[in-house]
């Protein structure tokens, strides 16, 4: 949904309740974390409710972390995160289509593939997952984000500083200005604005090259944009 005029909540002036589907996995419980100790009420979606308050249980400090159901978690968020496995993408957000109407939905899903040679990037017929996620609910601001974060630094108590850009694509300007205020929100974290929609294919198919790259130096990189 493009260039629509009605603006999202700002991240900046309040803080926002931010749910994550699929947020028991590492990805998911990294952001949850984060964008807790950023200061925002963050829950923690699964299929099942008890995993979730698991899950949210299992990150401590923050205090403004729950655990719901997927669509709990949905309907109560101003702004959803979808981490959820790439083989259950378009199915769990083909589901919650109706919840998701008039929101703001990052999502930071990598279509990858993995064989003896390393990770490589997977077809995906509407060019990208976040595409797809648009494809699949048309009523709501999707923005492609967050893609190219180490859950393990995301996770890391003694990581106080998490030290890369965000590259944040999206077709309404609105909704991508808050999710770069959400990212650049998180200690030591710059969201940038990396183009439209149409273009997020490459920024996902890049994850593979990153996991080579860690593979090869025991590392857990992410990405610094120059001169901005």
């Amino acid at each position: 949904m493009a260039d629509d005029t009605t603006p999202p909540p700002a991240a900046g002036s309040a803080r926002l309740t931010i749910g994550i589907l699929g947020g028991t996995g590492d990805q998911g419980r990294g952001l949850a974390r984060r964008l807790a100790l950023a200061g925002h009420h963050v829950i923690i979606g699964s299929r099942s409710a008890d995993r979730a308050a698991a899950a949210a249980a299992s990150l401590g400090g923050p205090p403004a972390l729950r655990g719901a159901a997927n669509a709990d978690a949905a309907s109560a968020a101003d702004v959803v995160i979808v981490a959820v496995p790439w083989d259950g993408h378009r199915d769990l957000l083909a589901g919650l289509a109706d919840v998701l109407d008039g929101k703001v939905v990052i999502d930071c899903v990598n279509p990858l593939g993995f064989d003896e040679r390393g990770a490589y990037a997977l077809d995906v017929p509407e060019g990208s997952a976040a595409e797809q996620a648009a494809a699949v609910l048309p009523g709501s601001r999707v923005v492609g984000a967050f893609h190219h974060v180490s859950s393990v630094v995301l996770l890391d108590p003694e990581v106080a500083e998490v030290d890369l850009d965000v590259l944040v694509l999206g077709d309404d300007r609105s909704a991508t200005d808050l999710v770069q205020q959400l990212a650049s929100g998180i200690s030591g974290m710059r969201g940038v604005y990396a183009g439209r929609l149409r273009n997020c294919g490459q920024v996902e198919a890049l994850t593979a090259n990153l996991v080579s790259v860690n593979r090869r130096y025991k590392a857990h990189a992410g990405l610094r944009i120059t001169d901005i």
